[in-house]
């Protein structure tokens, strides 16, 4: 059974850091890539970052460039997003998602997902 488990939201300042892990299991993580993907409150799916299998090529919207970093430990079996210089519009619950095929940023093209981490940017 697939199962993705995240962790690590929280409270934060803006201008403030947070790091996000996700914890998979029953599959071969290493094959796939990943992606985070947030929700802000009231509005749709909003894909974040993905990172190949190897995790040597990763990508990243616009919106996000230059703050947040993913990585991932195929060791470990753990996907993370390091997210710098937080902003209130950042807030939101994220996910990691599985993917499958096709494009990374349409969040159609992901099979698994976990059940979020709420991130919440305010003074």
């Amino acid at each position: 059974e697939v199962q993705l488990v995240e962790s690590g939201g929280g409270l934060v300042q803006p201008g403030g850091s947070l790091r996000l892990s996700c914890a998979a299991s029953g599959f071969t993580f290493s094959s796939y890539a990943m992606s985070w993907v947030r929700q802000a409150p009231g509005k749709g799916f909003e894909w974040v970052s993905a990172i190949n299998g190897g995790g040597v090529s990763a990508s990243y919207a616009d919106s996000v460039k230059g703050r947040f970093t993913i990585s991932r430990d195929n060791g470990k079996n753990t996907l993370y997003l390091q997210m710098n210089s937080l902003k209130p519009e950042d807030t939101a619950v994220y996910y990691c998602a599985k993917y499958y095929g096709g494009n990374y940023y349409n969040t159609e093209n992901y099979d698994y997902w976990g059940q979020g981490t709420q991130v919440t940017v305010s003074s």
